[in-house]
């Protein structure tokens, strides 16, 4: 749970619970919202829609309380609408049922605010109806919201699976400019959100160095079109100077060699506790000595690895600043630093760069944190020269940033980094197989929840969120490329990026999310869009 401003951008604030009442205080007196985590009830009466987090309207300051289930569907609703203009899908067919149920969800919220103003009777607490019926509307609501995402992404697939979409664009762009873009290159639109690419997004897997088995490498030559190798520098360099390459050139080797694939390297730079050697916290407060170590760090590793990668993620998260006590200008001085020894060293290798936790709720905790949104367009502004900003979609676990969300959430959240207009790389998605317990936050003493979609996480539940979800990104005219966050589960102590978050299990046997991933890989090669796009059942 934290509070908002305009734009969305987390605040520092003071938030308490007592007698029902959620109160946010704030050392200044603008218009705030809340995000909280809550069951949304199912429109059809029985199940769940799922365990989500999600947003109130911004609301200005007063003594009295606001009513929470009337606040959350109003910021449902007024981002319903929002979608439905930017994506155009009034006159859209297929839309009509899911009008009609959105239609449904504003009556229930108008009578909802026409009881919260009745006076009680003996009979009536009107408080209480109020609230009932905010609840349908919210409901209602949510659901009206995937479903439409799902079909933005229907309207979507057919310009990007022909190639007619980028033609349409490379002839708007030549009508407007007099200029003829160069072959394949991005095309920027002041109609369009985001840039228009050409042809289909590429689909990687992330492996783990530590993991190598015939069994993982039949899944990732049937299920990927690139290999994504973290470089972790805990794991790279364990004890200064002393360097670890065997487990990343097995596997790099095993990619270009055997499996005849593109390799995608990094994160260079994560500066999560689990992910720095502990030799380097030595330096955390002499910002100089720490900037010379990370320049050597990754000429060592880039001029090792760039004869046989193809694109490098230099950093991921440093936004985030959780476990380095770093100034903002520090972290935006680190990454211009760290790209530009990047680009020196291997001139014609792509790179990227990753927003990890995007929604940003780390910077209500963390006043020496920069807003993810402010990060990557102040990295814009000082000139730092990307080929695609990075975004890590993780969800369903029990830490900061990975709480559960919406699917129209999150085709409007990628929407809102695409307005960059720099392609748009998803560079680690995933979600669990397992449900996950509560855990304590590192910046509070409230247990974080991972929160859970529609039925719940299990392997089923991991497939079901995966068909829809790639449905949404994969149409997304701006997005080059997704990565499966992690391959397989860990046996024992092994790393894991998230608990029940792989594609195998820790035996080696499939789940049914694999089966999934390269279903809609195939479709797509075959110029069809993913199966179950959009399939929830009738409403």
């Amino acid at each position: 749970m934290h509070a908002f401003g305009p734009d969305d951008l987390p605040v520092q604030s003071e938030i308490t619970f007592e007698r029902g009442v959620i109160g946010v205080k704030r050392s200044v007196p603008d218009s705030t919202g809340l995000c909280v985590q809550v069951e949304v009830p199912s429109p059809s009466g029985s199940g769940s829609l799922g365990r989500l987090t999600l947003q109130t309207a911004l609301l200005p300051n007063r003594d009295e309380p606001y009513l929470l289930s009337l606040e959350l569907a109003r910021r449902q609703i007024m981002l319903f609408l929002n979608k439905l203009e930017e994506w155009g899908l009034f006159d859209f067919g297929p839309a009509e049922m899911v009008l009609r149920q959105f239609e449904a969800a504003r009556q229930r919220f108008t009578a909802s605010l026409v009881a919260a103003h009745r006076a009680p009777t003996a009979e009536l607490d009107p408080r209480a109806e109020a609230d009932r019926l905010a609840w349908e509307a919210l409901s209602l609501a949510v659901d009206a919201g995937e479903r439409l995402a799902l079909l933005d992404a229907e309207k979507q697939f057919p310009g990007r699976l022909t190639g007619q979409g980028y033609a349409e664009a490379v002839r708007t762009y030549t009508k407007l400019t007099a200029e003829t873009p160069a072959q394949g290159a991005a095309i920027a639109l002041s109609s369009h959100t985001g840039v228009v690419l050409p042809g289909l997004a590429s689909m990687g897997i992330c492996v783990e160095p530590t993991q190598f088995a015939e069994p993982l490498h039949k899944a990732v030559a049937a299920a990927a079109d690139f290999v994504a190798v973290p470089m972790r520098w805990s794991e790279m360099e364990p004890g200064e100077g002393k360097y670890a390459f065997g487990n990343t050139d097995r596997w790099i080797e095993w990619a270009i060699r055997s499996a005849k694939l593109p390799v995608v390297a990094g994160p260079l730079l994560d500066f999560r506790a689990a992910c720095l050697p502990e030799w380097l916290f030595i330096w955390e407060n002499d910002y100089e000595t720490l900037r010379d170590l990370v320049v050597e760090h990754l000429q060592q590793v880039v001029t090792r690895y760039r004869r046989t990668v193809s694109r490098w993620t230099v950093a991921s998260g440093l936004h985030v600043n959780s476990d380095f006590n770093l100034s903002v200008d520090q972290i935006i001085d680190l990454t211009r630093v760290a790209t530009a020894v990047v680009r020196k060293l291997h001139p014609q290798g792509r790179i990227q760069l990753a927003i990890d936790e995007p929604w940003g709720e780390y910077h209500a905790a963390r006043k020496r944190s920069i807003p993810p949104l402010l990060y990557a367009d102040a990295l814009m502004q000082v000139g730092v020269n990307v080929d695609a900003l990075g975004v890590r979609v993780a969800m369903g676990q029990g830490a900061s940033g990975r709480t559960t969300r919406d699917l129209m959430s999150l085709s409007s959240m990628l929407d809102r980094y695409a307005q960059f207009n720099r392609p748009l790389a998803i560079t680690a998605v995933g979600v669990p197989s397992t449900a996950s317990s509560a855990e304590p936050d590192a910046e509070s003493d409230r247990p974080v929840h991972g929160g859970s979609w529609r039925a719940g996480w299990s392997e089923a539940g991991q497939a079901d969120w995966t068909s829809q979800a790639l449905g949404i990104m994969l149409a997304k005219p701006y997005v080059q490329s997704v990565c499966w966050q992690q391959l397989a589960d860990p046996a024992g102590s092994g790393y894991a990026e998230m608990p029940g978050g792989g594609l195998v299990n820790a035996g080696g046997q499939p789940k049914p999310v694999l089966e999934r991933w390269m279903q809609a890989r195939a479709a797509m090669r075959a110029g069809r869009a993913p199966a179950g796009i959009p399939n929830f059942g009738a409403f």
